[in-house]
């Protein structure tokens, strides 16, 4: 068995999602020699300051060694990378790897991602189990191959998602989970003096409750557009659809007044009713003694904290102690 203290460790991962995992590994004794993260970010209004990543933050804080590589086939960065002498790599929502950095260390580079491999494969993974009404998800550990998201599992932890849970919830879970599966994994390949069991995705069908390659979900990347609310489908698919979003990026929707007036509203929670919607066109808004009822295909879904652009986040009975004549809007979409 490898001790921990002697098993070489480069870390890869950006946001705070990943921060979880690298502090458990720090604090656990493990031998962290590097990290690898993206390029400080321009922000500010005229992008002229440089904002570091989380992991970046944390990684200096430890007297840990920083690599921002703009392209991660730079030889100069490939060559700093093999100067650390990593056994093994372990990934956290990072980035594609080529072949060149993921086959370095000795031991391999696993990644931990934050579904049920093989569902969800992408950068979104999060965010599409929630939208698409999943009652459980999980974070995976799998070792790095050619492709995204395909390489062979070493393991897998379930979480279940309450039927009112938000995306930050979900996050939040998934990142503590990250964190243990990660160390879990660390110390089956420490265990293992550098060799783990694992299995092809292929094999792991069933468990995720498919039977063929069709019938898995995947998770691209999100963008503004995808976020635009549909309010033609049952209310069951919007509610999902919208705490899918919540808090970040935030599920939208284009109010328009009688007179053509058009604002951008962000839901943020939404609560599913009985009262039936037929008869009415989706989208349609009913406002009933400071409350905010809209229409989906089916029923009626209450709007309970919104966001107009250029304001705060508010309740619903805020909102209308500000704006009149609500009832007289309906959404786009």
């Amino acid at each position: 068995m490898i001790r921990k203290e002697d098993l070489r460790i480069v870390f890869m991962g950006t946001p705070e999602f990943a921060v979880e995992t690298l502090r458990t590994l720090v604090e656990g004794g493990y031998n962290i020699v590097a990290v690898v993260t993206q390029p400080d970010k321009p922000v500010g209004r005229h992008q002229d300051t440089l904002q570091p990543t989380p992991v970046k933050r944390y990684a200096e804080e430890c007297g840990i060694p920083v690599l921002q590589p703009v392209k991660m086939k730079d030889e100069t960065f490939l060559e700093t990378l093999k100067a650390f002498r990593a056994d093994l790599q372990i990934v956290v929502a990072f980035r594609m790897l080529p072949e060149v950095v993921w086959d370095m260390p000795r031991y391999g580079t696993f990644n931990v991602h934050a579904a049920l491999l093989p569902q969800y494969r992408g950068a979104a993974p999060i965010n599409w189990a929630v939208i698409n009404g999943e009652t459980m998800t999980g974070v995976t550990t799998f070792f790095l191959d050619h492709d995204i998201d395909t390489g062979r599992i070493i393991e897998r932890r379930t979480f279940d998602i309450p039927d009112d849970a938000d995306v930050e919830y979900v996050y939040d879970g998934l990142m503590r989970l990250g964190a243990e599966i990660a160390v879990s994994t660390t110390d089956k390949i420490l265990a293992g003096d550098g060799t783990v069991a694992s299995m092809p995705q292929e094999e792991c069908m069933d468990f995720v409750g498919a039977k063929k390659a069709e019938d898995l979900h995947h998770a691209p990347k999100i963008f503004k557009e995808t976020c635009e609310i549909c309010w033609r489908r049952e209310a069951k698919g919007v509610y999902d659809f919208i705490r899918g979003l919540s808090p970040y990026p935030g599920a939208w929707t284009t109010i328009v007044s009688p007179e053509g007036k058009e604002l951008v509203m962000k839901v943020f929670k939404t609560a599913k009713t009985e009262r039936t919607a037929e008869g009415m066109v989706p989208g349609v808004f009913q406002e009933e003694k400071g409350r905010i009822f809209v229409a989906a295909e089916d029923r009626m879904l209450e709007i309970i904290e919104l966001q107009i652009t250029g304001k705060r986040r508010m309740t619903a009975r805020d909102f209308l102690n500000g704006f009149k004549n609500i009832t007289t809007y309906t959404c786009k979409g």
